[in-house]
């Protein structure tokens, strides 16, 4: 928005023209020969349009189109005296502010009027004169008129296309900014999944375990306990320095590290096991990896930790009885379902957050699947209410392909 005061360019260009203009004043330097009667041939009539036009200087910028038009009248009433060179040229400086600093459609129409209007006079003044002089009056009504607008045209298209590539830039960087912030967020969730998922089985396993040691007063319950708890333990602390490694920035680069793959479901459903005896927990593995299918890693990973993190809530939550792992290859997708016992648990229980099903939800999510997490009938004679995880992953054609 265009403030109510004059430009400091503006007011510099008003005071010099006015100076120069009466510098050429006093010294009777004026734009017509000595025998030139005009209208209004008095010289003191001079100095008029020529303060009309340095005060219309002042608002070129805020109000271009009233400059121009009443600069037009100004230099009118300049022709019938004896004329100024600085009234004129103060006036092409007018015509050009107004391409520059008026609206779109002023900006577009002016230099064509001005074009034909030089031309209109041009053809006029020979038609009037009928010798060479004419072509240049048309020529200095050019200089005067049509240059300036062209000239306006130029810097205008210049600044919008600046404009354009400086708001391109701006709204490339403000994309960038939330291409950033979109990644920071989603490898936070992700590291965020990662260390639920690895680290609280363990811990889960701990918990259970060293309750159940401290509320049975047995010798051998207890050792049993305390060895689970150490064993949980140590592979908790693997993995916590398996994650610190991979977030280190400096420092000696860590051995590489293998990606959790469906193959080591079995040992993965066997260490529940042990962590589950003394809750009367029983785990088993249906239909175990899908053997001869190539499933690309981040489904194998997905499914890997869903069956990890049901487990986990099976250790905190579930009854005593049985916990089936079930992995289905049909069509373009690969099924994981896990069944655990639900009801009222006797026994000690691990505190839960809600935080596993939230992961699971979100790698389902980040490969378009179908997540579902709740109580189901039983499927056997006379069996309860269990706890059923599914999760359908979709597999690509060309990736689901039997392996070579």
């Amino acid at each position: 928005m265009r403030g109510a005061r004059p430009h400091r360019d503006d007011v510099l260009i008003a005071a010099g023209g006015l100076a120069v203009g009466l510098l050429l004043w006093s010294l009777g330097l004026y734009t017509t020969g000595p025998k030139d009667q005009r209208p209004l041939s008095a010289p003191w009539l001079v100095p008029v349009p020529l303060a009309v036009m340095a005060a219309l200087e002042l608002v070129r910028r805020s109000r271009p189109r009233f400059a121009l038009a009443a600069g037009t009248v100004a230099v009118v009433l300049d022709t019938l005296t004896r004329g100024n060179l600085a009234t004129v040229i103060l006036y092409a400086d007018l015509v050009y502010a107004a391409v520059v600093y008026g609206p779109p459609a002023t900006a577009r129409r002016l230099p064509v009027f001005m074009g034909m209007l030089s031309i209109a006079l041009t053809v006029g003044y020979l038609a009037w004169y009928r010798d060479a002089p004419a072509l240049l009056a048309g020529l200095v009504t050019a200089l005067v008129t049509f240059v300036p607008a062209i000239s306006g045209a130029v810097v205008r298209n210049h600044r919008e296309a600046a404009d354009a590539a400086r708001l391109r830039a701006e709204q490339t960087a403000l994309l960038a900014e939330m291409d950033r912030v979109q990644a920071v967020a989603a490898e936070r969730a992700r590291m965020a999944r990662e260390l639920h998922d690895v680290v609280a089985g363990h811990l889960s396993a701990i918990a259970i375990h060293a309750t159940a040691a401290l509320s049975l007063d047995d010798e051998r319950t207890t050792r049993e306990a305390m060895g689970v708890v150490r064993e949980n333990s140590v592979a908790g602390l693997a993995e916590m320095r398996r994650l610190i490694g991979l977030l280190r920035d400096g420092g000696e680069p860590a051995e590489p590290s293998a990606v959790p793959t469906l193959a080591g479901l079995e040992a993965l459903v066997r260490q529940a096991g042990v962590n589950g005896a003394a809750g009367g927990l029983v785990f088993a593995l249906e239909g175990g990896p899908v053997a001869g299918v190539r499933l690309p890693a981040p489904v194998e990973l997905a499914a890997y930790r869903i069956v990890q993190e049901s487990l986990t809530n099976a250790l905190k939550h579930a009854v005593p009885g049985a916990v089936t792992v079930s992995l289905t290859a049909s069509g373009r997708a690969l099924e994981v379902r896990v069944d655990s016992p639900c009801g009222e648990r006797p026994g000690p229980r691990a505190p839960g957050s809600g935080a596993g099903l939230i992961g699971m939800r979100e790698r389902v999510a980040l490969l378009d699947g179908v997540f579902e997490a709740g109580p189901v009938a039983g499927d056997g004679a006379g069996a309860s209410k269990v706890w059923r995880v599914r999760a359908e992953l979709p597999v690509a054609e060309e990736d689901g392909e039997p392996a070579a």
